[in-house]
């Protein structure tokens, strides 16, 4: 293959820069990391603006400097926000790839059932900072940490309003176990938890279960695991097939007294199923680290101002640790473009990721 255009639109470390030049001599890389956040500001929701972009970014060259950086690109690396008629300004680009490992937010632009190779970063995230959250979660409400706030609220303890439960020997379902599930599998697992879990597909006969799970199963065996699970953490997929997975009937097969995280995306949750669930005293508590329409207002009033939730504004997956493997899954994909070979983590457009 003679020698590629790669378009950088996000901007990284210098330390991703020299390993995506050091890939190939083929590879011409060109640095355009926030030259496009005027164009997000005009196109984007006010409130996904003030929370991904830096108030002193205007983005930089002209709309013609743009258009002729995107028209040379063979390959283009960005992450959210990006621009929203990419495909159409660049009539070169064989693949993109975005580093967020979600691929509902690309349902925003002309890329999605487009002709161009679209490549996620599922599975190589921080996956196990969110697991982490997702078991952060589960504690704060089996604990009875949520009382602790309405008493200092208060002023006064309510001393028999506590209901601690010991976490060893209670069941968690996993659903979605993939890179962040099989992170929060294994945590439930060390904490002397029964992990049962579903994914898109059953496993193949004698295929071993992930470390930790003592059942894992498909999609459709989700009701079968609802009634047994004290504890239900999502982590799947935000695609059609998922989207208000968790609703009213969802909610009324759940064990009484359980716990539901949500560290996917907030679409897979009918939200005022949940807080009827809630009110009928279904559910002990919610961490939610997602909510629908997250990219454009605040969490439903609802919700948010109920003490039995938990709501945070998709932080999940950061802590002090950068263990965000998007740019090496470029690199690897990049080297796999150059030979010819497929990539990984295409997105099926029909699938939905």
């Amino acid at each position: 293959m003679a020698g590629i255009n790669v378009l950088l639109i996000q901007r990284l470390r210098a330390a991703d820069l020299e390993q995506i030049k050091a890939v190939d001599p083929r590879v011409r890389v060109i640095e355009a990391g926030g030259w496009f956040d005027g164009e997000y500001r005009e196109t984007s929701p006010a409130y996904a603006v003030a929370r991904y972009l830096s108030p002193k970014s205007m983005g930089e060259g002209t709309r013609e400097e743009r258009d002729r950086l995107l028209a040379e690109a063979d390959v283009i690396l960005g992450g959210w926000p990006f621009p929203l008629d990419l495909r159409g300004r660049a009539p070169k680009l064989k693949w993109f790839h975005q580093r967020p490992a979600g691929a509902s937010n690309l349902l925003l632009g002309d890329l999605w059932g487009s002709d161009v190779a679209v490549t996620t970063s599922r599975g190589a995230g921080n996956t196990l900072a969110m697991a982490e959250y997702a078991i952060a979660g589960l504690l704060f409400f089996a604990k009875g940490l949520d009382r602790a706030v309405i008493d200092r609220d208060a002023g006064s303890f309510d001393h028999r309003a506590y209901r601690p439960l010991l976490i060893e020997g209670k069941t968690a379902c996993v659903v979605g176990a993939g890179g962040i599930g099989l992170d929060v599998g294994r945590l439930c697992a060390a904490l002397g938890m029964r992990v049962v879990g579903t994914r898109r597909t059953a496993p193949r006969p004698g295929e071993p279960l992930p470390p930790g799970f003592s059942e894992l199963a498909g999609a459709a065996e989700l009701d079968r695991l609802l009634p047994q699970s004290d504890f239900v953490v999502v982590c799947c997929q935000w695609t059609p097939e998922t989207t208000r997975l968790f609703n009213k009937e969802r909610f009324a097969l759940m064990k009484q007294g359980g716990v539901f995280v949500n560290v996917a995306r907030g679409e897979i949750v009918d939200e005022a199923a949940l807080a009827d669930a809630l009110d009928q005293g279904r559910l002990r508590g919610a961490a939610l680290d997602v909510y629908v329409g997250e990219f454009e207002h605040l969490p439903p009033q609802r919700l948010w101002a109920d003490k039995r939730v938990v709501i945070t504004p998709h932080v999940s997956g950061a802590s002090d640790d950068e263990r965000h493997r998007g740019v090496d899954l470029f690199c690897e994909n990049l080297r796999a473009y150059l030979d010819g070979k497929p990539l990984q983590n295409v997105i099926d457009w029909d699938r939905g990721y």
